[in-house]
């Protein structure tokens, strides 16, 4: 099973958050959250295969979205959580927007940063440039790359440097199963745009995310039930950029009736 924690609520609630982080990073980019939140809210982080404390799978063993969301909700099934807020980032917002496919009935409100909707043509070019030299470079070389072009002004400095050190932490294997997962990506992200989301959800955006904010804007402007709000001085990881914000924006949106 997936390593995991848990945070009771200061307030005594029975509502909980489940935090899901990106590819290459851990739970522990939400400390700024869990400080935050446990006041409201049980908190539950969860450490993706291989990720963080969690171990990798056997060799020879291949991922796919729907086997990592099971993990998922194995870990809500131990705890004995029916239904929960979930919060992603990157990767974690795609897993979470498939999850409403499989598993709505568990799912309250969404909130979601550096959501990924879409691939613009640079991003097809990194994913196309990933699988020619994953077989020849060091995956940090590789990940280190992709971190300075996704997030790569000033203000993205200490959330680039974070995922990087995190990403340190995964073996060569454990990345090319996960980078194996790309393959299928155009085909599911046509799936979640397409799929209608009766679920709240809130996109909370950097402003400097300039590959993915374009796409969300789009399908907000198709959705009833999903809202968007851009901050300043952000990129692609908005939760470590501007923390501040986004706790702010985040739980006025979760205790709004």
């Amino acid at each position: 099973m997936l390593y995991h924690t848990c945070f009771p609520a200061q307030n005594n609630s029975k509502k909980w958050i489940t935090f899901v982080h990106g590819a290459g990073g851990s739970s522990s980019i939400w400390f700024n959250q869990v400080r935050f939140f446990k006041a409201y809210f049980n908190i539950l982080l969860i450490d993706l295969r291989g990720h963080g404390k969690s171990e990798g799978s056997p060799e020879g063993t291949a991922y796919s979205f729907d086997v990592i969301i099971e993990d998922i909700i194995a870990v809500l099934d131990k705890n004995k959580i029916e239904k929960s807020h979930f919060v992603g980032i990157s990767l974690g917002s795609i897993l979470i927007q498939q999850m409403l496919q499989t598993h709505n009935d568990r799912v309250e409100k969404i909130g979601l940063g550096g959501a990924i909707l879409n691939l613009n043509l640079q991003s097809r070019l990194l994913m196309f440039l990933g699988k020619l030299t994953q077989s020849i470079l060091p995956f940090i070389w590789i990940y280190t790359f992709f971190a300075y072009v996704i997030m790569p002004y000033k203000a993205h400095r200490h959330s680039r440097a974070l995922f990087i050190k995190e990403a340190k932490k995964l073996s060569q294997n454990e990345f090319k199963r996960w980078y194996k997962l790309t393959a299928n990506i155009l085909p599911l992200l046509e799936r979640i745009r397409k799929h209608e989301v009766l679920a709240p959800t809130l996109y909370i955006m950097g402003k400097e995310d300039y590959m993915f904010l374009p796409f969300v804007k789009e399908i907000v402007q198709l959705r009833q039930s999903s809202s968007l709000i851009t901050v300043l001085n952000s990129g692609h990881v908005v939760n470590i950029d501007q923390p501040e914000l986004f706790n702010k924006h985040l739980l006025k949106f979760l205790l709004k009736d």
